[in-house]
């Protein structure tokens, strides 16, 4: 079992800047890839970033040259960078893990104001 816990959510104003991070509960140096989603009200759950175990990474569109995900040396952290942050990107975010399983975190708020 894997506990993912989220933080460094927020509000900030368009075009500033806030990093996510994501705590296992244990190294995840085992995965197969990681990765941020995000909700906004009224929508689906979509994919923001995915990291893979082989450091290749995937984007979505909306954020690609934004964005960045990351994790720490000990894979026990997995990071999202969000540059020149837009209202569209207002949004509850989660972490997710996958190894032969699947474990997603509580999510963590993101508001931009214009």
């Amino acid at each position: 079992q894997v506990q993912l816990v989220e933080s460094g959510g927020g509000l900030v104003q368009v075009g500033g800047s806030l990093r996510l991070s994501c705590a296992a509960s244990r190294s995840i140096s085992s995965f197969r890839y990681v990765g941020w989603y995000r909700q906004a009200p009224g929508k689906q759950r979509e994919l923001v970033a995915r990291l893979t175990s082989l450091d290749t990474t995937v984007y979505a569109d909306s954020v690609k040259g934004r964005f960045t995900i990351s994790t720490n040396g000990a894979k026990t952290m997995v990071y999202l960078q969000m540059n020149r942050l837009k209202p569209e990107d207002t949004a509850v975010y989660y972490c997710y893990l996958n190894t032969l399983r699947e474990y997603w975190g509580q999510g963590t708020q993101v508001t931009v104001s214009s």
